[in-house]
């Protein structure tokens, strides 16, 4: 991400590298630019509460990396789903699939894509009590002009957790470094409940893992 005036743009709970500059390199941020302002403009447009998550927000979070799509999570009856997707056209998002609501109504994601770019997003319904704690704790931040919606470091370390691929945990590590003030209790009670509901124990002990390394490095520094 890029050398930009380190400046702060929000107050909170996490550490330095949560209230510092979280800017992209200009040639990082600048084409997702476009695809935030409409999404952004698409979500208030119908009161549709959300936040980014996924890649991009592991890089602002965390270690900067290279990702090519945008992820949010946004909390939104069933019932108007189909009208949300419409609006999403009139705003610049069209679908990826030919059935996007059956698609959608069975993953609770829906695939569409910006038109303007030609950027994926991929924006997932949430109705867990967690994902509605995590976009209503969801901090507004401004990105090159734009205000975008983030979750708190603990919350994103937690989806992180949850999805645990290895780019995931390598996301988890970095958001860890960049945010010494983490709510660490937060993150474990959470996962805790993740991992004996979806019956995944390493969910809990990867994480548990990293933390003891992050704590014997904070101890040494």
């Amino acid at each position: 991400m890029r050398p930009w005036r380190r400046r702060r743009t929000w107050s909170g709970s996490a550490g330095p590298g949560y209230a510092e500059s979280i800017m992209p390199e200009p040639n990082y941020l600048t084409p997702l630019l476009a695809v935030l302002r409409d999404l952004v403009i698409w979500l208030q447009a119908g009161k549709v509460p959300g936040a980014v998550i996924g890649g991009l927000a592991a890089s602002l979070l965390g270690r900067p990396r290279l990702t090519r799509d945008v992820d949010a999570l946004v909390l939104l009856d069933e019932d108007r789903w189909a009208e949300f997707m419409a609006a999403g056209e009139e705003h610049g998002f069209s679908p990826r699939r030919d059935d996007p609501l059956p698609f959608a109504r069975e993953t609770r994601v829906l695939l569409v894509r910006h038109q303007e770019s030609g950027i994926d997003v991929d924006i997932v319904f949430g109705s867990l009590p967690f994902e509605k704690d995590t976009v209503a704790r969801a901090t507004w931040v401004e990105l090159g002009g734009v205000r975008v919606p983030l979750p708190l470091p603990e919350d994103l370390i937690v989806l992180k957790a949850v999805a645990h691929r290895p780019q995931d945990l390598a996301d988890i590590e970095a958001i860890l470094a960049a945010n010494p003030k983490i709510n660490v209790r937060r993150v474990r009670r959470w996962v805790r409940e993740f991992a004996a509901a979806l019956s995944m124990p390493d969910i809990l002990n990867d994480l548990e893992a990293m933390l003891s390394q992050r704590k014997t490095f904070l101890a040494k520094n």
